[in-house]
């Protein structure tokens, strides 16, 4: 079964908490650790703590610091959003996430509130934590002053729009109906969302939406005459004590809520009698209106009375104060026994809690998205830190890069260069580079010794001393020399040299593993809601069927490395058997040998782009195929159709594009574009240190 589950509104008040409060009571006597998780929580006071937190930690007795319970306040999200980050709004989540994940068997996670500035982002923002973290979602709406057709248009639009970003809605939840409309609106979306997502649908019940005497005491900042040890009682209906007592008494209710002026000492005590009779229904409260106090004969009468009707008083008018108890918005606190009891016991009634984790069972994520491959990228990394040597150390692209690296403490840097200018630079930008080494080549204390290694390396070759020496200044040379030499786990350059400058070294001396006779590469790309790995698109020119079948082989071993599933698209201008010519017929014999030789292998080939990675004309045109619609690694039969679709999708679609990364070499090194960001240069450097770790 997945790991986790999101519990997302469509809007303020849908009552995620009967849901939320339900699935946690059935999951804890399913597992023995359950976590709790909250993305964004509304603004509360400083040394206060967010209500839906409080209230699920203390009544299940979770052990997690509140802290570690959520990711954001609203404040924060919003900020960061309007700042254009909101990047980093989802790598905060992912980061706070994951660390929940390692210590619990599965997590709740409850979407926001909806509750203030944020709101208008945040049916998206729901979108992209749930896509993003690969959880499933539960989907709750409030059917409370909606039309049948307003609410079921609102909720089947939701429903497609989450389907739509392939984030599987494991539910369905219409919240707060009228009891005599339940099984209209039952009817009426299992009808439109059939074959969607399950549907169940939930009554109103009066005492979740009314408020506590204590919400009442708060809202209108009163003051506790008596019955402090009863502020948790839950209010019915309220209504104003202005006419004779006689009159009032008929309009009492269950948990009725009295509100009059403090100077009515008859309908006072006149409700306090009523309470203690077994003729009239309990009364949950007094307001005492106007900021009037009883005169203190009534209060050493009030006194005397044991009951358990709190009674209050605030500055406000009757009429205020009748309005601004109807205008409160009731929630659930860790003292709200009642209300905890009622919700769970509407979700057991109402919602199928055993279907829901069956459904999590046949779960399966569809892949990973950009920001969750980066963010397990850097994780990965940080498990067994290397150390990589940067030879273009003069670059203000490379020193800022480095000194992000080596600050977050991911990887071990060396730079190489003039150590002078190296430091003068980054000083000028304004970069720190104590974490970090610098090497100049030509007094580096090993500089002899490479030297002489790579004579002995190249003699055969009709290389001499003062050429070894040579070459070992250049920075490329003398960086693959450290890597060649145990000294350095992994290299990455080509931000300012060319491709060939940069791989001709380690061709030179660190060689191809054992059986790989073609060295190659792939991008990572990392596209809106996937990522693709797209080779080769850096080093071979025009590749024989051989060659691409081999690269294809490397591409989906270096895609299942990296936690992507690898259904091979071998792209050519045709689909299937219709295309003729060499060039198709090459990615077809490709095809056939990568079958051949392993055929556990999901590939499919010749196939266009568009029928590799479109759902919909993969299977208008290969509709038994495995792979079309599917693709996620991306063979192109040409270095010049390789590199320029890449740079095509990167700049048009904002992808980010890791890579190239080098495939086949006994040790990583890896080229960089000279066109590179200091993102590039970052992600580049990650991936070559994971790349050492499987050495």
């Amino acid at each position: 079964m997945t790991k986790a589950l999101y519990v997302a509104a469509l809007e303020s008040h849908s009552g995620k908490s009967i849901v939320v409060l339900g699935l946690m009571q059935l999951l804890l006597g399913k597992m023995a650790k359950v976590g709790y998780f909250r993305p964004v929580i509304s603004d509360v006071e400083e040394g206060e703590i967010d209500n839906h937190i409080n209230t699920v930690l203390s009544h299940f007795d979770l052990d997690i610091p509140v802290e570690d319970a959520y990711a954001l306040t609203q404040s924060q999200m919003v900020e960061m959003f309007n700042d254009g980050r909101k990047g980093d709004i989802l790598d905060s989540i992912i980061s706070k996430y994951k660390e929940l994940e390692q210590r619990f068997d599965f997590i709740l996670v409850e979407g926001s509130d909806f509750s203030s500035d944020g709101s208008v982002i945040e049916f998206d923002l729901n979108i992209d934590i749930a896509k993003n973290l690969g959880i499933p979602v539960i989907l709750i709406d409030n059917a409370k002053g909606n039309s049948l057709e307003e609410f079921c248009g609102n909720l089947g639009s939701a429903v497609n729009t989450y389907i739509k970003k392939d984030i599987e809605l494991i539910g369905v939840v219409a919240n707060k109906l009228r009891p005599e409309n339940i099984d209209i609106v039952n009817k009426r979306l299992n009808l439109e969302l059939k074959d969607k997502t399950v549907v169940f649908a939930v009554p109103r019940v009066s005492n979740l939406s009314h408020p506590t005497i204590r919400e009442i005491l708060k809202a209108l900042n009163g003051e506790v005459l008596f019955g402090a040890e009863s502020l948790n009682n839950q209010t019915g209906s309220f209504g104003v004590g202005a006419m004779q007592l006689h009159n009032y008494l008929t309009h009492l209710h269950e948990n009725s809520l009295v509100i009059t002026p403090g100077d009515r000492s008859d309908i006072i005590l006149g409700a306090l009698h009523a309470n203690l009779s077994d003729n009239y229904p309990t009364i949950s409260g007094i307001v005492l209106t106007g900021g009037i106090i009883p005169e203190p004969s009534i209060l050493k009468l009030l006194e005397g009375f044991e009951t358990h009707v709190p009674i209050i008083s605030v500055k406000q008018g009757t009429f205020d104060t009748t309005n601004a108890v109807g205008n409160i918005k009731s929630r659930i606190y860790p003292e709200s026994k009642q209300k905890i009891a009622t919700s769970i016991s509407l979700f057991n009634s109402y919602i199928d809690g055993e279907l829901l984790l069956e459904r999590l069972k046949t779960y399966e994520a569809k892949g990973t998205t950009p920001r969750m491959f980066q963010y397990n990228l850097v994780q990965r990394a940080k498990t067994s830190k290397k150390h990589i040597v940067l030879p273009e150390g003069e670059d203000a692209r490379i020193i800022e890069a480095a000194s992000e690296l080596s600050t977050l403490g991911i990887v071990k840097i060396t730079l190489l260069g003039n150590k002078e200018k190296i430091e003068k630079k980054a000083m000028q930008l304004g970069f720190d580079l104590s974490h970090l080494s610098i090497l100049d080549p030509g007094s580096a204390p090993n500089f002899e010794s490479y030297a002489n290694t790579f004579y002995e390396l190249r003699k055969h070759k009709g290389v001499n001393m003062d050429i070894a020496r040579d070459s070992m200044l250049d920075v490329s040379y003398f960086g693959t020399m450290m890597v060649y030499q145990g000294d350095a786990d992994g290299m990455v350059s080509g931000a300012v040299h060319t491709t060939q400058h940069t791989i001709r070294p380690a061709l030179q001396f660190v060689k191809t593993k054992p059986g790989i006779k073609v060295v190659s590469s792939v991008f990572f790309m990392c596209l809106e809601n996937r990522v693709s790995v797209f080779g080769d698109c850096a080093i071979n020119p025009n590749p024989t069927a051989e060659q691409l079948a081999e690269i294809a082989i490397s591409s989906a071993a270096s895609a299942e490395a990296f936690g992507i599933k690898a259904k091979i698209a071998m792209l050519s201008y045709s689909s299937g058997s219709s295309g003729k010519g060499d060039d198709v017929d090459k990615v077809r014999l490709a095809t056939e040998l990568v079958k051949k030789s392993n055929p556990e292998l999901q590939i499919e080939g010749p196939i266009q782009y568009d029928a590799a990675v479109d759902p919909l004309i993969g299977k208008s045109k290969l509709p038994n195929s495995e792979v079309a619609g599917q693709a996620s690694v991306l063979i192109f039969p040409d270095l010049n159709t390789g590199n320029n679709t890449y740079k095509a999708v990167q700049r048009e679609t904002g992808a980010v594009a890791i890579g190239p990364m080098l495939q086949g070499l006994n040790k990583p090194v890896n080229d960089l574009s000279r066109g590179c960001t200091v993102e590039d240069v970052f992600n580049t450097v990650i991936v070559t240190a994971i790349q050492a770790q499987e050495k």
